[in-house]
């Protein structure tokens, strides 16, 4: 069974900083590109971060600088270092998992609210 569980949310006052983590279970975890996405209300799911299973990463453009997505294989866990934060990173944040765009894993979202 496989299972993604974020962790780390809450609330921030703008400026302030967060690290969200996501630890994976039930996977090959290194064969993954691992991804966090956002979802405001009233607003479409977005991807964040990604990084690959060789390191490689990529950022939206409004995070970019003030974000980092690491992966540690050995625990199995991605972790989203939010620096700068700003009211409009107010969302859910979801880890996902996919591998040759066949599997595809959500974890169920932790709340990240940036007050002014």
């Amino acid at each position: 069974q496989v299972q993604l569980v974020e962790s780390g949310g809450g609330l921030v006052q703008a400026g302030g900083s967060l690290r969200l983590s996501c630890a994976a279970s039930g996977i090959i975890f290194s064969t993954y590109v691992m991804g966090w996405y956002r979802q405001a209300p009233g607003k479409q799911r977005e991807l964040v971060a990604r990084i690959t299973s060789g390191f490689g990463t990529a950022y939206a453009d409004s995070v970019k600088g003030r974000f980092t997505i690491s992966r540690d294989n050995a625990k199995n866990t991605v972790y989203l270092h939010m620096n700068s934060l700003k009211p409009e990173d107010t969302a859910v944040y979801y880890c996902n998992a996919v591998r040759l765009n066949i599997s595809d894993y959500w974890g169920q979202g932790t709340q990240v609210t940036v007050s002014e």
